[in-house]
């Protein structure tokens, strides 16, 4: 037997991830110009950091050399990233607009690590009272007085999936200053089964 519950509940967790890529033909030099983009970059998102609202760290930071047609070096790329994530879409939305030496790369959308605990726990009680349920009704069906529980497993909570928005990472350097980025969350589907074989007597 199995019984499953599920929960949809609106995502309540923001990750913004800001990238900038730079080229030149000295790694150095390229390194030292992502470096300056992303202390840019934090000297406007460092300020407006706050626990669990807004929260910020740097992603990927990396230089390589472009080859040409012969396979020698020619030049060198690199990229860097900075991520804002938290609670308060307005907050990060806000202050990557207002970020002018990184764009926005990535928009993703989730549960908190609290939230999704929280509602784990709601789901999962909800679905062991549904199995206990069927297994009555299945006793009932059958003309017996009851059943005794033999095994039974609960899967882990699954988190239906969260919308994700990928954008081409561009300068927002002429955007006003109290610009920005235009978020909206979806849902998650949260989802607990319930499975087990039963004794009826």
């Amino acid at each position: 037997m199995s019984a499953s519950a599920q929960l949809e509940v609106p995502q309540d967790w923001l990750t913004m991830t800001l990238t900038t890529s730079r080229d030149g033909s000295d790694a150095a030099s390229v390194q030292s110009q992502l470096r300056q983009a992303v202390d840019a970059a934090l000297a406007v998102a460092k300020p407006q950091a706050s626990a669990q609202q807004l929260e910020v760290k740097t992603g990927s930071f990396g230089v390589y050399p472009r080859h040409g047609s012969n396979g020698r070096i020619v030049g060198w790329q690199g990229a860097a990233e900075l991520v804002l994530e938290g609670r308060d879409f307005v907050r990060i939305s806000t202050t990557a607009g207002k970020i002018s030496s990184m764009g926005v790369g990535n928009v993703a959308f989730s549960l908190s690590r609290e939230a999704q605990q929280r509602l784990e726990s709601e789901v999962q009680a909800s679905a062991i009272e549904r199995f206990k349920a069927k297994a009555v009704e299945v006793a009932k069906a059958f003309g017996f007085e009851g059943y005794t529980l033999r095994e039974v497993s609960v899967s882990p909570a699954d988190q239906g999936e969260r919308p994700m928005y990928r954008m081409r990472a561009a300068s927002v350097a002429q955007a006003p200053a109290d610009a920005s980025v235009p978020v909206e969350a979806g849902k998650s589907l949260v989802t607990v089964t319930v499975s087990g074989s039963v004794q009826l007597r």
